[in-house]
């Protein structure tokens, strides 16, 4: 038995107000961890450092510090993670820091622990907002190299460490992100009603993401133009999301196909309607390029969807045996297995099976746990792994 709580203090200033881009990806991961942190284990206790914008409260055991301004704008985030923060570590005095998203601040000299979503700001620097690649490239090795332990989002992203920054892998814990209780097969009645109230076609395949670049949608639309005039008219494409940056080459390439009838972009997606979408909807179909992870393929499998994804970074571990995985640049390929998804139930049906099994080995408790694994790890406490 342990004669003191142990004190983390965590930096959760990505979290995110926001209706958009910015409240899903990273920020969906940071919400979920936080709920589940303070129930992993009744000897922890934290102090979550959020901007203004956050939408958190206090719970047993996890105190929230707001800053006093709104730092969902990346300078004003840079500057409290690298000027503000030490002040705020030396007067809270934790047994240990956790920067929520790939940086830890120089000046500080608390032992940390930092979560890396992935690289993407190294292998596909232009598919990037110039100020957000300087920044990561800037710090994230050096945040890693000095942090007790780095936490991976999955074991593609664990690799990629080793790899490309040449950290120890057994530097390196992976905590996988959950799929939450509310993301499972929906009375088919009442997807129904919301396709009805939502004005939804009885088919559609679905994208849901930020609509940027990295998603590598140019090359998912030139597939689905190779399926005939009737399957547009039959089974539109849906690119669920928040618009993100240099997203240019969507518009061009609906254009280039003549698709604006056939493809759907109804905008953010807010988190509550999610499940309903996946339900709805034919297959997922996520053709990006890189992923740190690939929640939304995790989700759907969770609904009993079927996904088609590529075969590359961490989203063979995302779909496992619940969908197919194609090479990201083959469009004859991604034509082919959009045929089949459409052609063939049979294989709907037993690919959503395998899904269901698959999505169900994860939680946002498991994440919190392996979490704690970690930070027991960066104490020394050995015992506790």
């Amino acid at each position: 038995m342990r004669a003191m709580r142990r004190h983390i203090c965590l930096n959760a200033h990505l979290l995110s107000a926001q209706a958009g881009y910015r409240s899903a990806g990273i920020s969906g991961y940071i919400a979920n961890l936080l709920r589940a942190l303070p129930d992993a284990v009744p000897d922890f206790s934290y102090t979550v450092f959020v901007g203004a914008q956050a939408q958190l409260a206090d719970q047993e055991r996890l105190t929230i510090r707001r800053a006093a301004w709104n730092t969902e704008h990346p300078l004003r985030r840079i500057l409290w993670e690298q000027f503000i923060q030490p002040f705020a570590l030396r007067a809270a005095q934790p047994d240990l820091t956790h920067a929520l998203a790939f940086v830890t601040p120089v000046l500080s000299h608390v032992p940390s622990v930092v979560t890396v979503y992935d690289l993407s700001f190294v292998h596909y620097p232009d598919r990037l907002p110039a100020a957000r690649r300087w920044y990561l490239r800037l710090f994230v090795r050096r945040s890693c190299w000095r942090a007790r332990r780095v936490i991976a989002i999955s074991h593609s992203t664990a690799r990629d460490l080793v790899q490309t920054f040449g950290l120890p892998a057994e530097h390196i814990d992976v905590a996988a992100p959950g799929v939450g209780e509310q993301f499972r097969p929906l009375p088919r009645a009442e997807v129904e009603a919301f396709r009805t109230r939502k004005g939804l076609p009885q088919r559609f395949l679905l994208f849901v993401g930020t609509l940027e670049p990295r998603k590598n949608l140019p090359v998912l639309l030139r597939a689905y133009a190779q399926l005939p005039a009737s399957q547009h008219q039959a089974v539109p494409l849906v690119l669920a999301g928040a618009r993100g940056w240099m997203d240019s080459a969507l518009d061009a390439t609906i254009a280039a196909h003549n698709l604006a009838d056939a493809v759907l972009l109804p905008g953010y997606v807010p988190a509550d309607e999610l499940p309903w979408w996946y339900n709805a909807a034919e297959a997922l179909v996520y053709p990006s390029v890189y992923e740190g992870f690939g929640l939304p393929v995790l989700e759907a499998l969770a609904c009993g969807t079927p996904a088609l994804v590529s075969d590359v970074s961490s989203l063979p571990e995302a779909v496992g045996e619940g969908g197919l995985r194609l090479p990201p640049d083959d469009v004859n390929a991604w034509a082919a297995a959009l045929e089949r998804v459409l052609a063939d139930p049979g294989w709907r049906v037993e690919a959503s099976a395998r899904g269901l099994a698959h999505a169900a080995r994860f939680t946002w408790a498991q994440t919190a746990a392996q979490t704690v694994a970690s930070y027991r790890r960066a104490l020394g406490e050995k015992g506790d792994q």
